[in-house]
């Protein structure tokens, strides 16, 4: 009798012991497979997407001003569509060279893209000085963690950077040159003061140049406008080749957008006129979701 209890009991144990060894082998199975999940994350690359990282598909860049930024040949062509009416408007306002004004944009703001630009709207590294009232960020520059101001929103920086030069004396002798004379204004700009750097005048002359940024003084004031870079877009061209290896340019394509910070499928769809819907058929769009970066068919 007792040997038939003890080879019952031991039975009993035999048969629990194998029916909870899947359950630990599958335990174990999960905390490796969540173990190689972990790891990959920890260890697969990502590469950021935002005002550092344009598109890498033509020509890049880096502009350094009051921070380092990377560019693309698009991003500077789609800065300038986007403040060209606002520095003609300045220009026939306060007397400032719209080339001028579009070229200090490019290079202070990093084309849209540096942190100032980006934190505070401010494309024209103006910093705070006693007279400033508005708001203001900190932003290491010549010294550390120095006051600069900061806008609601780009036009706003527009204006304020024409009338810091009409309202500061020591720029004053820049109005007693002619309107559309932009060699004269980029060496009187570092004459005056508004930069250290004493390659600044080259560097607006360079953009100017480049990006046949004098066509917008000579649509104010009337002048004909012959082409500097005949590899860059002018007012009567849609669509351009960049060829000559020396410029190393891209195409720029008005049929395309590149998606900058803050955009939406609604907002762009307004900006090109277009409804949204068609706006995602034409790019083959499934939902609203857009990256910085993107380059969509608008036409």
């Amino acid at each position: 009798m007792i040997k038939k209890i003890v080879l019952l009991f031991t039975i009993l144990v035999l048969a629990s012991c194998s029916s909870s060894k899947p359950k630990i082998a599958t335990t174990k199975k999960a905390a490796a497979v969540q173990t190689r999940t972990a790891a990959a994350r920890k260890t697969t690359p990502v590469k950021p997407i935002g005002k550092n990282y344009p598109s890498t598909n033509n020509t890049t860049e880096v502009i350094q001003s009051t921070s380092k930024t990377v560019v693309t040949s698009d991003l500077i062509n789609n800065y300038v569509l986007q403040y060209k009416e606002i520095a003609m408007g300045n220009m026939k306002t306060y007397g400032i060279p719209a080339s001028i004004i579009l070229a200090q944009g490019i290079l202070e703001s990093g084309a849209g893209r540096g942190d100032l630009a980006v934190d505070a709207n401010n494309h024209f590294g103006i910093k705070c000085h006693n007279d400033w009232l508005g708001e203001s960020v900190r932003h290491d520059d010549d010294s550390a963690q120095e006051c600069f101001r900061k806008y609601p929103q780009a036009s706003e920086s527009y204006r304020d950077h024409a009338l810091f030069l009409v309202g500061k004396k020591r720029y004053a002798t820049l109005f007693t040159y002619e309107k559309d004379d932009y060699k004269a204004w980029a060496k009187g700009l570092r004459a005056a003061g508004y930069a250290t750097d004493p390659k600044y005048p080259d560097k607006l002359i360079s953009y100017i140049e480049r990006y046949n940024l004098h066509q917008y003084d000579c649509q104010v004031t009337g002048r004909n406008y012959v082409p500097i870079n005949t590899y860059a877009p002018t007012k009567s061209s849609s669509s351009v080749a960049y060829s000559d290896p020396k410029i190393n340019m891209t195409p720029y394509d008005p049929n395309l957008y590149e998606v900058q910070k803050g955009d939406t499928l609604y907002s762009i769809s307004k900006k090109f006129n277009l409804l949204v819907e068609d706006l995602k058929r034409k790019n083959n769009l499934t939902d609203n979701a857009i990256s910085i970066g993107q380059r969509l068919k608008v036409k």
